[in-house]
């Protein structure tokens, strides 16, 4: 008990420590649609349009608004906190699960809690989190004893499967060893096994998203292929294919790389010796093998072979600690440590966090918008799709209007979304989209990143800016992510006369939208 309570002490320390942003789906695919299913107000993006995503965990956080709703506890700050505490409670049972796998190594548990990555992202409310929990969750339960049948981690990775049909993939070596040293025929395993789990949770599933989107379907079908056949992922960038070999995986797991790459020559050297390691990195170089063959490539999309690979780095530190003095494990201890706690500290408190505390300022100016006028704030944001959250962040108060990045699913020669469109040239997009007539029509903030400004000025010349928010150190050389996050609000939205204040001088503003 006490060692759960350590890992839950430092998931839910990490729901206040990390205030950055990661990636848009941490928003958009959960806290988002939860916020639509219960409050009715919300966007969906367009795979929600297109069924390639399963509605379990956006009910997870539904769930908990729902409650939320019924006690009058709404609250924004509540929104936001406790799906995070929720998936930091579920991470941090993981993680407990993979302290027992290991054996109740001291060396897995170290590795494990000092990862920077699974710090990072453990209390994030990604459906890459939750597959990540539920994958460390069956690993612990598989059965890697001879004699041992046991079959209930299927339950898990066919969860994991509906949350992200690429959960599979790491699974295919695993279940094959599984099949292979069974006391029982392939049949056997496939038929009375295998399958019944599967049809159980499918057909659960399937009829849960069925319900949802009004018609039968079948999520992880339409996943693979919209992203696969269709290759939408490439729509959002690619990368060469040896990526996730000398940038991704290297990255993900930082400093603990090296201790992985000497058990990985260990293994390979003496696979008879360790069986258990060899079925493992060959779950991680089939997972690697496929991932590197796709086009588009992120490092989020490691956070499943994760926990294989702090496995394979645990062992191999356990084994090595035995014939190792004092003073030396002293020294490896202190430099995993530090290690992983200057990439996770700076990456959670400072990088990319003002897409996030700008949100806090939206509510403030909307509400005091709402208070001055009695209409909802129109908030336009110029930046780069889903760069912040929307709906679920501010819960009233305001209309938003965001950049649309809708991938070519009518093959349109020479197609440019929305957001290309806009940045290719800024000044013709806002005069051919925004309305200026009446003046009222006018959004009454505005929200963007520092570098645009220059591009519209025309257009700013009726607004000023209400608050600027630091976002990064080191931005994108794109020219579209600056360093401060910029909230323009228009001179006179209350009708009335309005004064701009500019420098230590007031300026009459425009005159009355009427």
């Amino acid at each position: 008990m006490k060692v759960f309570l350590l890992f839950l002490l430092v998931r839910l320390a990490s729901v206040f420590v990390v205030q950055t942003s990661f990636v848009p789906d941490e928003y958009w695919q959960s806290l988002e649609v939860g916020h639509k299913l219960v409050f009715g107000q919300g966007i969906l993006t367009w795979e929600w349009m297109k069924g390639v995503r399963s509605y379990l965990y956006p009910l997870f956080v539904a769930g908990i608004y729902k409650a939320l709703a019924f006690l009058q506890l709404d609250q924004v700050e509540l929104l936001i906190l406790l799906p995070r505490v929720a998936q930091a409670v579920l991470s941090a049972f993981a993680d407990f699960r993979f302290y027992h796998w290991t054996g109740k190594s001291k060396w897995g548990g170290f590795i494990l809690l000092t990862s920077w990555f699974w710090f990072y992202t453990a209390s994030r409310t990604l459906t890459n989190t939750l597959e990540t929990a539920l994958t460390t969750i069956a690993l612990s339960y598989f059965p890697w004893r001879y004699g041992d049948e046991c079959c209930s981690f299927l339950w898990f990775v066919f969860t994991a499967a509906f949350v992200r049909p690429t959960a599979l993939i790491p699974w295919i070596p695993l279940c094959l060893h599984h099949i292979k040293k069974s006391k029982y025929s392939a049949f056997e395993l496939l038929f009375k096994r295998y399958l019944p789990i599967g049809v159980v949770v499918g057909g659960a599933l399937v009829a849960l998203d069925s319900f949802y989107y009004d018609k039968l379907i079948f999520t992880p079908y339409e996943f693979f292929k919209v992203n696969v056949v269709e290759g939408i992922g490439e729509f959002y960038g690619r990368h060469p294919w040896y990526w996730y070999l000398n940038v991704g995986l290297p990255t993900v797991m930082g400093i603990t790389f090296v201790p992985f790459v000497f058990s990985a020559v260990q293994t390979l050297r003496n696979y008879e010796v360790f069986e258990k390691r060899l079925v493992l990195l060959t779950s991680v170089a089939v997972t690697l093998t496929v991932y590197s063959v796709l086009p588009h490539k992120e490092f989020r999309f490691l956070l499943q072979i994760l926990p294989i690979c702090l496995y394979i780095a645990s062992d191999f530190l356990s084994r090595w600690s035995r014939k190792a003095s004092t003073p030396l494990l002293y020294v490896v201890a202190i430099t995993l440590l530090v290690g992983n706690l200057v990439p996770a500290g700076y990456l959670s408190t400072v990088h990319q966090r003002g897409t996030l505390d700008v949100m806090p300022v939206l509510r403030r100016l909307s509400s005091e918008y709402k208070e001055q006028t009695g209409s909802n704030a129109k908030i336009l944001f110029l930046m780069p799709c889903h760069s912040t959250p929307g709906y679920s962040h501010l819960h009233g108060n305001a209309t938003l209007r965001f950049l649309k990045c809708e991938p070519n699913f009518d093959h349109v020669q020479n197609y440019q979304d929305e957001a290309e469109q806009f940045y290719k040239d800024p000044s013709k997009w806002i005069r051919s989209h925004i309305p200026v007539h009446p003046p009222s029509a006018l959004p009454t903030h505005v929200v963007m990143f520092d570098v645009l400004a220059p591009r519209i000025s025309d257009f700013l010349s009726t607004y000023q800016a209400a608050e600027t928010v630091f976002h990064a150190d080191y931005v994108s050389g794109d020219n579209r992510v600056g360093k401060n996050v910029v909230v323009y609000e228009r001179f006179d939205p209350t009708g009335g006369a309005k004064t701009k204040k500019t420098g230590t001088q007031d300026q009459e503003s425009v005159q009355s939208d009427q």
